[in-house]
């Protein structure tokens, strides 16, 4: 009956393979005898009773993700979706209340996320969302932590990842976002183009105190220069009236021949006999003449109003 003892080998066998389990890292598994919690065995090589003992379960102790997606409406009666990030872990010394306490905690935390955020988001305009974001996360997360920490799961870290609003509410948010860079485009047109006005204005304006300070400086030359003629022909016995008209007659056939060697211009009538020199200057002794005495008339009057 050789059957017999491999028979029983075999079971031998099976029983103490069925002995020992292992326990993954970041793992730990909750054992049970006759379906009552024994105890809770971390990571590693273990031995157990077979058939009596039973691995009910397994938790992992690393850090996971849950992501809960919420829709909700602001302040200002915009619809807005929010993806919220929830970092959590089952805490080592508290693997029997997360396995027995908790049947679905992503349920629960979805729950309370659901929870948080619609209380905080509807006091907010869509604008403030975006801005507070921080905020909302701050309050999922000491909300979460109250409630979950009974229950052996520590929140780590919630994030607010995204923030959608309404496709039509996108829609004019971008319209006012370019409206608002057009403006601001068109005021530093508007700047830049008054600047170059009021360069060119002034350079237009330095140009001409230019142009008049030259046309002064010619015209004190030509007062030099015709003093210096004076004195010149003073020295040789004229007298400063016949010096005068000289100059002018001089001049004026000067001018004369200057306009006649100009071939492109236009035809000009001007008188060329020598008594137009003179002329030309007894109009000009009479102008100053009377101009003097107007000057001196005003003065007069001007003092008399003063005393007066």
């Amino acid at each position: 009956m050789p059957t017999i003892p491999i028979i029983i080998i075999i079971l031998l066998g099976g029983i103490l393979f069925a002995s020992f389990f292992t326990v993954k890292q970041q793992t730990a598994a909750i054992l049970e005898r006759f379906g009552k919690f024994k105890i809770v065995r971390p990571s590693g090589l273990h031995l157990k009773i077979p058939i009596i003992d039973k691995v009910a379960g397994r938790l992992s102790l690393k850090i996971q993700q849950l992501d809960v997606i919420i829709e909700t409406k602001t302040l200002d009666d915009v619809f807005v979706k929010l993806k919220v990030s929830v970092q959590y872990k089952v805490l080592a010394d508290k693997v029997y209340d997360a396995f027995y306490k908790l049947d679905y905690p992503h349920d629960q935390i979805t729950s309370y996320v659901f929870d948080v955020v619609r209380a905080e988001v509807p006091k907010m305009k869509l604008d403030d969302v975006f801005v507070k974001k921080d905020d909302i996360a701050l309050a999922v997360k000491a909300e979460l932590n109250d409630a979950m920490m009974d229950y052996g799961f520590d929140i780590i870290r919630t994030l607010v990842t995204d923030i959608d609003p309404d496709p039509q509410v996108k829609i004019a948010m971008n319209r006012i976002n370019a409206s608002e860079r057009e403006k601001v485009a068109a005021q530093y047109e508007g700047d830049a183009q008054r600047i170059l006005i009021v360069e060119r204005a002034k350079a237009e304006a330095e140009s001409k105190r230019l142009q008049g300070q030259g046309i002064a400086d010619q015209r004190r030359e030509i007062a030099r220069g015709l003093e210096e003629s004076v004195e010149v022909l003073n020295k040789v016995g004229i007298n400063s009236q016949e010096a005068s008209a000289l100059i002018v007659v001089t001049q004026h056939y000067d001018t004369l021949q200057s306009i006649g060697q100009q071939t492109n211009s236009n035809l000009i009538l001007l008188p060329n006999s020598p008594q137009a020199g003179s002329t030309m200057l007894n109009d000009m002794v009479a102008s100053f003449t009377a101009s003097n005495q107007i000057g001196e008339a005003m003065k007069n009057n001007k003092t008399k109003n003063l005393d007066a």
